[in-house]
């Protein structure tokens, strides 16, 4: 069994029953140190700050007097650079210019670990540069430094070394930036019959996705621009986008050919679109300020590496929601690693509100028009059919309150021997999720005392119920709200889980 380091419950190495985040999920990915290799259209980012005391003579603007320059990697680049960070064996295969930000960018990559074996460096290509500059903390102006065309004899010699760098990784990501270095050639050096594993999973992040359908990828990441490209239509920010995407799952499943969609949508987390009808949300801790760059480099990194490693994609959708939260809080193109994301999570460990607290974000909450989502539950080893409920009730409103059983209330609930999980560890897995809002324990037999003070404009229940069967019914319609009965996934639950767990045999058992 696990140690007490990892998850209670998981057997060593096995990530694949994992739905909850918690603090030893980054370093458990690191271990494992999937290879990975990045194809895609690196670039080179300049961020380049100063100061404003003066505008020019010749026009109204202001003049910027650089006092610093920083540069990152950018593009595919950065989204290797994040794997990196995240403990990833990365190989970086793509092309770059023989030129001063070609180099840069070469040895930015070679600093991080990054394996540049099969990055191409061509005389007669410019590196693609994009410099932003800064006046203060405020972004004036950016200057995309591109270049139209590419000799074709480069894009050839491109091609010819994805089979190399493909062969013997975990997994493939494509980053797609439509500069032109990505054709028929690299497509076709990439198609499942040539030169990937069978097993290898192909991610696939491109301004065009469904360009890339001959590759046949397992999962595709377009923001909903391209989404709505995909779609032929256009996507209005101010609607619910994640509903209007998964009504049409179908359309992006065929479009692309892959096994599954995720939707980014910036502010609004990302949605995940399957075959099987099911859709999972993430939602984003979003910020203010415009300074941060590449987050969606971020999130590909992490949710590549988290699947990679054995995680369900549902999990590491929630770990590169996570990743992405981190670095959109910083100025820059900046990387998530093991160490960032760790402290993370770490952060939800004493994350459980009391009752006084609650009520207090909760009224703030109320003066800004949302809605209150409450339910309640053990939640004691967290599987499936617990996130797919959570996800559901995040849905029926703007907040979502989780009230946990607290240990001795489990006890009574199912037996001296639970919970499995003490409340501390309950509570940092649940508020870890990015559909959950707040988290609180209550200790009483019943919900109701609980109900009365938040007032709750749905209660959430999942299980065989029906509103009527619930003694906490009255309470919620006394208060105005309304009770709403979700989803019921019977093998799933966890009395079968602990089950199994307690029926597989210890490390160094004797089969």
């Amino acid at each position: 069994m696990a140690g007490t380091d990892g998850p209670v419950g998981v057997p060593d190495g096995e990530l694949s029953d994992v739905r909850g985040l918690a603090a030893w999920l980054p370093a458990a990915i690191a271990d494992r140190a999937p290879r990975i290799t990045v194809v895609g259209d690196a670039m080179l980012d300049g961020w380049w700050s100063g100061t404003i005391e003066r505008f020019c003579r010749e026009a109204p603007a202001p003049v910027v007097d650089i006092t610093r320059r920083d540069y990152a990697a950018g593009g595919a680049a950065n989204t290797a650079m994040n794997l990196a960070a995240l403990g990833a064996r990365v190989r970086m295969c793509g092309l770059i210019g023989d030129d001063d930000a070609g180099r840069r960018l070469r040895g930015i990559l070679d600093g991080a670990g990054v394996d540049t074996t099969d990055l191409v460096q061509d005389a007669r290509v410019g590196t693609t540069t994009k410099y932003r500059i800064l006046g203060g903390d405020q972004v004036m102006l950016r200057l995309d430094d591109t270049h139209d065309g590419l000799p074709a004899s480069a894009i050839t010699a491109l091609a010819a070394r994805v089979p190399d760098a493909v062969a013997g990784v975990e997994a493939v990501i494509v980053c797609d930036y439509g500069s032109g270095a990505l054709g028929d050639e690299v497509r076709a050096a990439l198609r499942p019959a040539a030169n990937l594993h069978p097993d290898t999973l192909v991610v696939v992040d491109a301004h065009d996705t469904a360009a890339w359908a001959e590759v046949q990828p397992h999962i595709v990441t377009p923001n909903a621009g391209e989404a709505a490209q995909v779609l032929g239509m256009r996507l209005d920010p101010r609607s619910d986008r994640a509903s209007v995407v998964a009504a049409r799952r179908n359309e992006l499943l065929a479009a692309t050919s892959a096994a599954a969609v995720v939707v980014t949508l910036d502010r609004d987390g990302t949605v995940l679109l399957t075959a099987d009808g099911e859709a999972h949300r993430t939602w984003a801790d979003p910020v203010t300020e415009k300074q941060a760059s590449g987050a969606g480099d971020t999130f590909v990194a992490g949710l590549t590496a988290a699947r990679a490693a054995g995680l369900p994609l549902t999990t590491s959708l929630d770990l590169a929601q996570a990743a992405a939260d981190v670095v959109v809080h910083r100025p820059g193109t900046s990387v998530c690693t093991t160490s960032d994301l760790t402290g993370h999570l770490q952060q939800f460990a004493d994350t459980a509100l009391a009752t006084g607290d609650l009520l207090r974000r909760l009224e703030e909450d109320r003066a800004a028009g949302r809605r209150v989502v409450l339910t309640n539950g053990c939640f004691d080893v967290l599987h499936r059919g617990h996130t797919r409920y959570l996800n559901q009730a995040k849905q029926l409103g703007d907040v979502l309150v989780v009230a946990l059983n607290d240990d001795a209330g489990v006890r009574r609930l199912k037996g001296p021997d639970r919970p499995i999980n003490p409340i501390a560890d309950r509570a940092a897995i649940i508020a870890s999720l990015s559909c959950v809002d707040y988290v609180t324990v209550f200790d009483t037999d019943t919900l109701v005392p609980l109900i009365e003070l938040v007032r709750p404009d749905v209660y959430a229940k999942g299980g065989d119920y029906t509103a009527q069967m619930l003694e906490e019914t009255p309470a919620v319609e006394a208060c105005g709200g309304r009770v709403s009965i979700l989803d019921y996934v019977p093998e799933r639950s966890t009395a079968a889980v602990v089950r199994r767990i307690r029926s597989a045999p210890l490390a160094g058992d004797a089969p």
